[in-house]
């Protein structure tokens, strides 16, 4: 069964809303001149890297090579993910600084708890990556947990906020209680990827009143950078009793 997004009247209404009053870009608040799905101006969104073919099939890394075939990475090779698969809809470099207008989101997101735009980006992520989620069969959607101290500090969970769109989308469940984060781990931003494997190894575990027997699982985060967080999450499922894990994110951070 083809998953396919869901119009409603709420799309209907905030394409009225939009009408209205045009919308700013999310990057560097310039207005937005027409109807731009992405939320972006256009310089803005000229800077924004569409995570496309050929990439890595297995942690959909993109290659720099646009004429060549999708091949296994590396990383892939040399560690093989738990998850199946995983796809981000775009990417930024990842030594670049907050000048990337990407990363400028994606941190006001998260750190300057600008709970607004969860919907948004959780929108551009559902019809970014359609091609991606089209054809396949998901029995859930589950995001990536927050520690409850770290909840409590940020007041919500922006891997929720995103996958809550992505459910909206394709009317598939999602469940922000599946999966717990039983250990606080340190902040990732500054660890190498392997300080940052150690970092989440057994942080998380599955909720006891919570079943994923026999069910193909989407994981949803926000960015991916050397992927320890989402795989670590795809263990604790896997031996949960999961079928597959395949991972859905906003951005991939490149090197």
């Amino acid at each position: 069964m083809q998953l396919t997004p869901l119009p409603t009247l709420l799309d209907r209404l905030d394409g009225l809303v939009d009408w209205l009053y045009p919308p700013r870009c999310r990057a560097c608040a310039g207005r937005i001149h027409g109807r731009d799905a992405e939320y972006f101006c256009s310089p803005c969104r000229s800077q924004v890297q569409i995570v496309a073919h050929p990439l890595c099939p297995i942690c959909g890394r993109p290659f720099p090579d646009a004429s060549g075939d999708d091949h296994t990475c590396g990383m892939c090779l040399t560690r093989e993910p738990q998850f199946t698969r995983a796809r981000a809809w775009a990417c930024y470099p990842r030594e670049e600084l907050e000048e990337h207008p990407l990363r400028q989101v994606v941190q006001r997101f998260k750190y300057g708890r600008k709970v607004s735009l969860g919907k948004p980006l959780g929108r551009l992520l559902a019809v970014g990556c359609r091609d991606f989620i089209q054809g396949s069969h998901f029995d859930l959607i589950i995001p990536v947990p927050l520690h409850p101290k770290r909840l409590r500090w940020r007041g919500f969970n922006q891997s929720g906020l995103l996958a809550r769109q992505v459910s909206r989308a394709y009317g598939v469940p999602m469940d922000p209680f599946v999966l717990l984060r039983k250990k606080e781990t340190l902040p990732q931003t500054q660890l190498s990827e392997e300080e940052r494997r150690k970092n989440v190894r057994g942080a998380f575990a599955l909720n006891p009143a919570r079943s994923v027997d026999g069910k193909s699982v989407l994981l949803v985060d926000d960015v991916y950078t050397s992927g320890a967080t989402v795989n670590e999450c795809s263990r604790t499922l896997l031996r949960a009793g999961a079928e597959e894990v395949t991972v859905l994110t906003l951005a991939r951070a490149v090197s």
